[in-house]
């Protein structure tokens, strides 16, 4: 089943993305769908199907934009690993332990495009305009996708 569900991951999120995410932008900034389903794929699944995922993910993004190249494979694949990490060794996780989480990743991969575009003189701006709220964004809606989620992909405490 879970190969099933990373295929569709991988073939349906920048498609959404690209287009269905467009019309339902709020003031322009549109949530990152792949930095959401990296980071839940390495919480849920460990770091290596994180790290996998981002990868996968990233290469998509890096392939069909015109972006810096490389950026997204990198960033995401960072990202999904660092969620697995945090996944594996923190018990007993709800959306509010998921919340600084999913910030901190958001915030990361805004700074690492602000890096890699080499923002100059309107770095803050950026940082004020567009990363702050692109990472809220992102927060609660992996927020929301957590706290429908959790239950059916919580790992089995009594399997260990």
């Amino acid at each position: 089943m879970k190969p099933f569900l990373y295929a569709g991951l991988v073939m349906g999120l920048v498609p959404v993305q690209a287009t269905v995410l467009e019309h339902l932008s709020v003031a322009g900034i549109r949530p990152d769908l792949c930095l959401i389903a990296a980071s839940l794929v390495g919480y849920f699944g460990g770091p290596v199907d994180g790290a996998l995922m981002g990868a996968l993910l990233g290469f998509e993004q890096d392939l069909f934009s015109a972006g810096e190249g490389w950026t997204n494979l990198i960033a995401k694949a960072v990202l999904g690993l660092a969620a697995g990490v945090v996944g594996r060794y923190l018990a007993r996780a709800t959306p509010v332990t998921v919340l600084p989480l999913l910030l901190g990743l958001s915030v990361c991969s805004g700074l690492a495009f602000l890096m890699a575009g080499a923002g100059g003189d309107n770095a803050l701006d950026a940082v004020r305009s567009v990363l702050l709220p692109q990472a809220v964004f992102d927060t609660l809606v992996g927020m929301g996708l957590y706290w429908l989620l959790a239950e059916r992909f919580r790992k089995d405490d009594s399997l260990e």
